[in-house]
């Protein structure tokens, strides 16, 4: 029933930006709180960004902090990862999530997943 359907991943090359987008449904969206984490081959998943439900809170991973922006329209039931400045060590699947908590950084306590889109940045 829940979805998140994610778009906006591809190539780029070292310097340039890439737009992601998440729509939610089957889920009452102003209610969760939302993410975005990648994972590189051979690596854990790790935590990039959040939004709480109402996108009054953010917070960043010190690798994308000034570079990254998460945004959230909650009346179109969507969450957005602007990435400027990509860098080759950015070059990972990046996956939205949701979680019933208002606002958490913790991997265990997002509830639904998207598929994830693969995001690749070139020298």
């Amino acid at each position: 029933q829940v979805q998140l359907v994610e778009s906006g991943g591809g190539l780029v090359q070292a310097g340039g930006s890439l737009r992601l987008s998440c729509a939610a449904s089957g889920l009452t969206f102003s209610n969760y709180g939302m993410g975005w984490f990648r994972q590189a081959p051979g690596k854990e998943r790790e935590f990039v960004t959040a939004i709480s439900s109402s996108g009054g809170i953010t917070n960043y991973a010190d690798s994308v902090k000034g570079r990254f922006t998460i945004s959230r329209d909650n009346a179109k039931n969507t969450v957005y990862l602007q990435m400027n400045s990509l860098k080759p060590e950015d070059t990972a699947v990046y996956y939205c999530a949701a979680t019933r908590k208002l606002f958490t950084m913790i991997t265990g306590l997002y509830n639904y997943w998207g598929q994830g889109t693969q995001v690749t940045v070139s020298s």
